[in-house]
């Protein structure tokens, strides 16, 4: 369809209002998998004839997990992360939080500090679910005003305490979901720049679910960024109007949820 010089310059002016938060050039994110130790390789010697002569460790192995992905996200977007297992959609979110490194000749850059919320995300299993929501407030770097304030609305929030006094209980007798839930409850608690969800909302039950994805379009509303790794493609239908579609460690598409939804069915269904 042919658009006017004066739509296209709209178009122009209307995507030079949008904010980056987050761009990736050409990122490629490689493990080293080190051999087994007491061979030989290893030892103090062989590291130090290895940076004299500039030769490589024959016993590491190279997993490149992230080849030269490229994209950028905006204030206010929610993108989903999309793709089969081991397709490098979690290992791209912690290199996004600054946890793992881009190679050399690839940079990710982000506004502000990323925040990732995993189903795996530290919390001190000795410590009651209210003292790690507290803990977990002051690490974001709200005041203990701050925090003294919505504790209880985060608590309510996670639904830990609706078969009891579990907030008061330590985090090891949660259930995984139930510590999942209050996870995302903290990291929900607070604007970001930048969110990056990594399968906590396919925990709980469809009420926490549509809790959870309704805060998601909040924090967009405010300005934020939001990235979501799910297995559950209606959470990424429901939640983000953006995908990526990552395979084998590369973009295979990029666009609007429902048009990329489709090419991934379409592949897998195959």
């Amino acid at each position: 369809m042919c658009t006017s010089g004066v739509e296209r310059r709209a178009t122009a002016v209307a995507d030079t209002d949008r904010v980056p938060t987050v761009i990736a050039h050409n990122a490629h994110i490689i493990y080293r998998i080190h051999g087994a130790a007491g061979s030989g390789t290893n030892s103090p010697l062989a590291s130090l004839k290895r940076i004299v002569t500039g030769t490589k460790n024959a016993a590491t192995r190279e997993v490149h997990a992230v080849k030269g992905v490229s994209f950028t996200a905006y204030k206010g977007e929610a993108v989903g992360l999309i793709g089969s297992n081991g397709s490098g959609k979690s290992t791209l979110l912690r290199a996004i939080a600054g946890l793992l490194p881009v190679e050399q000749g690839g940079a990710i850059y982000a506004a502000g500090q990323p925040s990732l919320l995993g189903v795996n995300a530290a919390l001190m299993n000795d410590l009651s679910g209210e003292k790690n929501v507290q803990l977990g407030c002051l690490a974001m770097g709200m005041t203990p005003a701050q925090v003294k304030a919505q504790t209880g609305d985060i608590i309510e929030f996670s639904g830990i305490n609706e078969r009891g006094d579990f907030s008061s209980l330590p985090m090891r007798t949660y259930s995984s979901g139930m510590a999942a839930r209050l996870r995302f409850s903290i990291a929900a608690a607070k604007k970001h720049d930048v969110l990056l969800i990594d399968e906590a909302l396919a925990t709980g039950d469809a009420k926490f679910r549509k809790r959870s994805e309704a805060r998601v379009r909040e924090l967009r509303q405010e300005a934020g960024t939001v990235f979501l790794v799910s297995h559950s493609e209606q959470s990424i239908r429901d939640t983000c109007e953006r995908s990526i579609w990552l395979e084998s460690g590369e973009i295979r598409a990029d666009g609007a949820t429902d048009d990329v939804m489709k090419e991934y069915e379409s592949y897998i269904n195959k």
